[in-house]
């Protein structure tokens, strides 16, 4: 007779009852720059050093975003995306970049620039947490060139923690994360913000060939009759306090 260990079991088990083994996690890397020329300095920085390095330290899949030209709320920024196996994983990637030699060559101009020649006016890291719902992140697939594609970076701020918790529940058990599968909206990931600047709130990315899907696609979501079923129900009234929506076009080094 063929004994079965007691992991399988367990997988199994799990599998049966729709428990996820884990959940990903995030971080997202915001660059300030003034101009042009920081621009350029943080992009050389981000291709030929800090992406290598990451993809050498095992993080395979790093995306580097700009806001499309006709944003001129975000237009100074450089988005990086990139996903965690876990939140300490964030103090380890320091210590493996301190020890990289081919990293800090690398990257001199922008990791020693000098005080008076600084290469961006600030750097802002977000931590998050995939949801339940969407543990693990989906890399999209298009044939249109990156210049043309749209990736929306959604971010919803609650008023009080326990209305941000209801937004939440409202993505995973209301059911707005399968609308918004079953309509095919692409989205890498969705997590909550365990550390940030505007927290409570979350985070989303959706993806698009090109900004007609885009455009078409958020007008099927908002005259759906499930997307009105669940924005009336009560329980789900006030939970966001305020919207921030970036959209983006991937650099021509991103990993997707």
């Amino acid at each position: 007779m063929r004994l079965v260990s007691f992991t399988t079991v367990l997988v199994f088990a799990l599998a049966q009852f729709g428990i996820a083994a884990g959940r990903d996690f995030y971080q997202i890397q915001v660059y300030r720059v003034s101009g042009k020329a920081q621009e350029i300095r943080v992009d050389n920085y981000l291709k030929m050093a800090y992406l290598p390095a990451l993809h050498r330290a095992g993080i395979k899949s790093v995306g580097v975003f700009k806001p499309i030209q006709s944003d001129t709320t975000f237009k100074n920024q450089i988005i990086v995306w990139l996903p965690l196996t876990s939140m300490d994983q964030v103090d380890k990637l320091k210590s493996i970049l301190a020890k990289d030699v081919e990293y800090q060559k690398a990257g001199a101009d922008f990791l020693d620039a000098p005080f008076d020649n600084v290469p961006c006016l600030r750097k802002e890291s977000i931590l998050l947490k995939a949801f339940p719902e969407a543990p693990a992140f989906i890399l999209p697939k298009f044939k249109t060139k990156p210049s043309e594609r749209i990736y929306e970076l959604r971010s919803y701020e609650g008023p009080t923690e326990n209305l941000f918790l209801k937004k939440v529940k409202m993505f995973n058990e209301g059911g707005e994360i399968k609308l918004f599968k079953s309509l095919e909206f692409n989205a890498v990931f969705y997590a909550e913000v365990v550390s940030g600047s505007t927290m409570p709130n979350l985070m989303y990315l959706t993806t698009f060939a090109d900004l007609a899907a885009h455009d078409a696609h958020w007008d099927a979501f908002r005259n759906h009759p499930d997307w009105k079923k669940l924005s009336a129900l009560p329980e789900y009234q006030h939970t966001v306090s305020k919207s921030v929506k970036m959209l983006l076009y991937p650099t021509d080094y991103s990993d997707f």
